[in-house]
């Protein structure tokens, strides 16, 4: 089990110097999501900088680019991290996708099932053991002459990625890719009763072993040694997670544990603008479900105690923002990186 951080929008400076520290420190790997801006610069300069850490996107929205352009960069950084970067994709709900990129939004499981056969078919092309020739439902891609082809490298399995939450997606994901991010709203029962079988049931169809799909599991880790010390950190992970369960499609994540009518009365304080609201709505029962609240000296053992033999890579969803304010926490961090990395087994 290897553990990286979760990172949003940086400049390359800073994503190189932090890059240098989170290296030297024992991380695993930087994990970078897509928002205000895209992921593939950010990686390029913490590549440069820390020879040793891997990279992934969690995720790059996939509908509004071209499975040809996704394959181009993936292909690209996986050169030049000498292997070290993995795709991650998502679909992104579709007012994103429409209004914000002006890109064709219909059934998110069949068009991503479509769109990741059409970037492992851009891959095979590359790697010379096919023609280009996708033909699906959305994405037609025929046309590779030699010239345009991408140049051959030493590190050409590219693994492809995509998040999931629902029954389709993690299905897909058994089928077709190399690993699934997991939503960071999740519970422990969500991930045995609801995400693995649905990924067994996809590997099943493709003749796959379940276990070679890795879970790359997002985690809201909130550490400190004294209440007064985990007050921040503890808000913001109960507003995310607020804001998370507020969106109708997660319902059923306060349902199954025995919280229901949750996410509709977090709709009803999110259309009054009652993020305080929302936050006082997530109780420390649910809390203990879709968080880990511990002190400095027990996280490590608390993450290898709920993911050693699931997670594949464990990422710490704020503690980017923990060591914006309180940069002396960097090697307090780096400890329980190197503790979960070294001593975990799955």
């Amino acid at each position: 089990m290897k553990f990286d951080i979760m990172l949003g929008g940086m400049t390359w400076q800073e994503s190189s110097h932090l890059a240098v520290q989170l290296e030297d420190a024992g991380f695993s790997g930087m994990l970078f999501t897509e928002t205000g801006l895209t992921p593939w610069m950010q990686i390029a300069a913490a590549a440069m900088a820390a020879p040793k850490l891997e990279f992934s996107t969690g995720i790059a929205v996939a509908f509004p680019r071209s499975p040809m352009i996704a394959a181009q960069i993936a292909w690209e950084l996986a050169q030049n991290t000498e292997g070290r970067f993995r795709l991650g994709l998502g679909s992104q709900v579709k007012g994103h996708v429409v209004r914000r990129y002006s890109a064709l939004f219909d059934k998110p499981a069949p068009q991503m099932r479509d769109y990741v056969g059409a970037v492992q078919a851009c891959l095979r092309a590359f790697r010379g053991e096919e023609r280009l020739n996708h033909e699906g439902p959305y994405y037609n891609l025929n046309y590779l002459p030699g010239q345009w082809a991408p140049p051959r490298h030493d590190y050409e399995d590219v693994k492809v990625d995509i998040s999931a939450v629902g029954p389709h997606m993690c299905r897909l994901a058994g089928e077709l890719c190399d690993g699934i991010h997991v939503h960071p709203m999740h519970s422990m029962p969500y991930i045995h009763n609801r995400l693995l079988p649905e990924v067994a049931a996809g590997a099943g169809v493709a003749g796959r072993d379940p276990k070679e799909i890795d879970l790359i599991v997002p985690v809201f880790a909130v550490v400190g040694d004294t209440p007064e010390s985990r007050a921040k950190m503890l808000q913001r992970a109960k507003t995310q997670i607020a804001f998370y369960g507020s969106t109708p499609n997660y319902a059923f994540q306060f349902d199954d544990l025995g919280f229901p009518g949750t996410t509709q009365a977090l709709g009803q304080l999110m259309k009054q603008g009652d993020v305080r609201g929302m936050a006082e709505l997530i109780t420390d029962e649910m809390l203990d479900h879709f968080a880990l609240v511990s002190t400095w000296d027990d996280m490590a053992d608390q993450l290898r105690a709920r993911y050693d033999g699931i997670a594949a890579r464990v990422v710490t969803y704020l503690t980017a923002e923990d060591l914006r304010y309180n940069p002396e926490n960097m090697s307090r961090w780096g400890e329980i990186a190197r503790a979960v990395s070294a001593n975990a087994s799955g």
